[in-house]
């Protein structure tokens, strides 16, 4: 028989899929349309009998791709404005005398705030649900300016931030009948979805709505506007031809006028890699006084102290040479990664030198090109996720730290361990990307260890497994010498992890 479950809006029939029941298409919050556009969510009317939950619902609305998608492409999915629905996938409802209470994990997806959906392949929660016996959980919410345009005639704003708000709510009214315990939900996220878990773990709107955290390629404050302003809503109003309109006004715009306008914005941002030092996401959480009164690396020590969360946290070992690939393919000259490096803080000779010797002493590629991607990578994604764990552990709670080394096949190795490539291992989805991923014992071993090591963390807070001793940051310890557990073909700890680079940026962000 189909599963069957009551919410607290009516009862859903959802697919017994071999020993794990799927609900997808579930919908959260009331759909944000009309008078709803640019509002807060509000709770679900209801419906009445038996609502059908086998298929997903429709994505956030976007335009274009990111730089996993060109290399992966999936299926296109139906696409709306609305979008709040969430995906459930459980062992709790296959046998009717199972009452367990299982760890629940939301995943967060990641796309820079514009792109993405939680139905994506490669975030199948059935691998990691069936392997860890835990309940996954993955959302839709709101992106680009209906999910974070900023403008103070509305009233509110941090929409998508607040749909990630109202699903973490109904998982507190609802998970219990899946089999989930809502006194144990972890969210976890990456890029985009990772800068959500940073500021929901200081957020005081989302206090005691989850226990853990684990945040991949996070980078903290980094890329990302908290400032209280919003220049892409000038932008996005010259591309609409509009003035100071009012929030009637932007509820009532045609949809198709708002994506072409969002999209102009967005391609502004992103045009040239030359300006990777400044780039900052046109869309995405802001300060607005009350989901967020500062930005999320200056609380985090304070709110850690308060709130206690664990948190694990780390990022693939060579972030930008995804991005890289997509936007700048060509080989380049040092004179060529010096014009680049011009702009940069801390000083483009000085910079370059540190890495090409580091790169040298330990032996690994000390090319222009490998340099550019070492100091991207570093500056735009892993030191500020860095700094972000670094305060989170000097607040007190169990803070640990990974860098992933494995290495893409793709491209004949020229991704090697790129942004995004933890996803695959940690859901236990490497096999639909092999070209990605790759294949092999090694594979599969590295991704046994992931799905286990977020599985644990998720029931424990504590991401140690049997064979696999993880020791926590140390607070009082030196930054350069803190504990960075390496996933790859070769577990270990690394204490003096990439200490000659993180030493370049003291004191420049």
């Amino acid at each position: 028989m189909p599963p069957i479950a009551h919410t607290t809006t009516g009862r859903i029939q959802g697919s017994l899929e071999d020993d794990l029941a799927v609900f997808r298409g579930v919908p959260y919050a009331a759909p944000p349309i009309d008078g709803l556009r640019f509002r807060a969510p509000q709770p679900h009317p209801g419906w009445d009998g038996v609502r059908d939950a086998t298929e997903f619902a429709p994505i956030s609305l976007q335009e274009g791709m990111d730089a996993l998608d060109a290399l992966l492409p999936s299926p296109p999915q139906l696409q709306g404005e609305d979008c709040l629905y969430l995906n459930i996938w459980t062992p709790g409802l296959n046998a009717a005398d199972d009452d367990a209470s299982r760890p629940v994990m939301l995943w967060i997806h990641g796309g820079a705030f514009t792109l993405g959906s939680g139905s994506e392949p490669l975030y199948s929660g059935a691998n990691l649900a069936r392997r860890g016996d835990v309940v996954v959980v993955t959302i839709n919410y709101r992106l680009g300016a209906l999910g974070f345009l900023h403008d103070p005639v509305l009233g509110e704003s941090n929409f998508g931030m607040r749909d990630m708000i109202a699903a973490l709510c109904w998982m507190q009214d609802n998970i219990a009948n899946f089999g989930g315990d809502p006194n144990n939900v972890t969210i976890f996220g990456e890029s985009a979805g990772g800068a959500a878990v940073a500021c929901l773990l200081v957020s005081s709107e989302a206090r005691g709505l989850f226990h853990r955290a684990i945040g991949m390629s996070t980078a903290g404050d980094h890329g990302i506007l908290f400032d209280g302003t919003q220049p892409a809503t000038d932008q996005l109003y010259a591309q609409l031809g509009v003035n100071q309109p009012s929030a009637e006004q932007l509820r009532s715009l045609p949809l198709a006028d708002l994506l072409a306008a969002q999209a102009a914005v967005e391609a502004a941002a992103f045009e040239s890699l030359n300006e990777m030092w400044s780039v900052r996401l046109p869309f995405g959480p802001t300060i607005d006084g009350a989901f967020l009164t500062e930005p999320p690396l200056a609380t985090a020590a304070r709110t850690s102290a308060e709130r206690g969360i664990p948190f694990l946290s780390g990022n693939p070992d060579e972030e930008m040479k995804l991005i890289r690939a997509m936007m700048l393919p060509e080989v380049l000259s040092q004179d060529d990664v010096m014009s680049r490096l011009a702009a940069i803080p801390g000083g483009a000779d000085r910079v370059y030198a540190a890495y090409h010797d580091a790169r040298a002493d330990r032996g690994e590629p000390s090319t222009p090109d490998e340099i550019l991607d070492a100091v991207a990578s570093d500056f735009l994604e892993i030191m500020p996720s860095l700094r972000f764990a670094d305060a989170w552990a000097r607040g007190g709670a169990p803070t640990f730290g990974y860098t992933l080394d494995w290495k893409s096949p793709m491209n004949d190795g020229a991704l090697g361990s790129c942004h995004a490539l933890d996803i695959p291992f940690a859901f236990g989805t490497y096999g639909d990307a092999p070209d990605f991923a790759g294949t092999g014992p090694s594979a599969d071993a590295l991704a046994g260890t992931m799905i286990d090591v977020w599985t644990t963390f998720a029931r424990t807070g504590n991401p140690a497994i049997d064979g696999l001793e993880w020791p926590p940051y140390d607070p009082d310890n030196d930054r350069q010498s803190r504990a960075q557990m390496m996933l790859g073909p070769n577990l270990r700890v690394e204490t003096a992890w990439r200490a000659t680079e993180r030493a370049v940026w003291d004191g420049v962000f």
